[in-house]
């Protein structure tokens, strides 16, 4: 099976994953919900949605391993690794706000070939192959032409538990209200990604990510034509739980308003 084809079935998996979050969604009972550390949520619908693909995806590849969440499935594959976040977002869905997404990368060695992201509101599905470019619902997209900070808007996240980096993380906000159009807080890694992917967003960083959050949606930006590093402007960012994702142009111009002696 090449990639294409597995490419196929997996965004059939993450559609299939999230119409099972969409209905979920309109009967979910806040009773439910559970706590896995300070302000970090999951719900029964997430571990249903994890186990719902790492079953399908089984068939798919069944030589691979899988990092999940939720805990799933923790196999170790020889040479394929599913990294899958079923739903991310989890707060935003809990509290009805409308951008959570099933986020699903394929890493073959020690790099991503392959990213699916499906916002499950808007019905938009991202992806992407190694080399292959980065497409919305079977439309080429590609990040924005904005040639600097002036010109862009930027999105990132808030920390909600790892609150040791607080205030350089509100310095870079106080320099970048003054320089940019606007800030955006979405509360999805993997949406953001996205939205730099096709131009809605020109630039994006955030600290204490896991895999699951970028694996898909860098590679989609990167195939979209846009750059992505960590924050020390190097390649550690699936793992190193930091990432900076930009349309290229505005990269440098990012990275220089990070404080040095807080960077990484």
């Amino acid at each position: 099976m090449d990639l294409s084809e597995i490419l196929d079935k997996t965004k059939k998996v993450a559609i299939e994953a999230g119409a099972f979050i969409r209905k979920e969604r309109q009967f979910f009972d806040l009773k439910r919900l559970e706590y896995k550390g300070l302000n970090d949520l999951v719900s029964y619908v997430d571990k249903e949605a994890e186990k719902m693909i790492v079953e399908n995806l089984s068939k798919i590849l069944p030589e691979a391993g899988f990092i999940t969440e939720e805990g799933t499935d923790s196999t170790v594959g020889l040479d394929y690794t599913w990294i899958i976040d079923p739903l991310d977002g989890t707060t935003n869905f809990i509290h009805g706000f409308p951008l959570f997404c099933v986020s699903i990368g394929l890493q073959k060695g020690d790099e991503i070939v392959l990213g699916v992201v499906y916002e499950i509101n808007f019905h938009e599905c991202f992806y992407a192959l190694k080399g292959q470019g980065a497409f919305c619902n079977d439309t080429p997209i590609k990040v924005s032409s904005a040639p600097d900070l002036a010109s862009s808007l930027i999105a990132t996240g808030f920390p909600y538990s790892a609150f040791d980096q607080i205030d350089w993380y509100l310095g870079v906000l106080k320099s970048l209200m003054k320089q940019t159009h606007g800030l955006r807080r979405l509360g999805s890694a993997a949406i953001d990604l996205c939205y730099v992917a096709c131009g809605r967003a020109d630039g994006y960083f955030e600290y204490n990510l896991n895999s699951y959050d970028v694996a898909a949606g860098a590679l989609i930006v990167q195939e979209a034509g846009g750059t992505v590093t960590d924050f020390s402007k190097g390649k550690n960012y699936i793992y190193g739980r930091e990432i900076i994702a930009s349309n290229g142009h505005i990269h440098e111009q990012l990275w220089n308003e990070f404080p040095t002696a807080e960077k990484g």
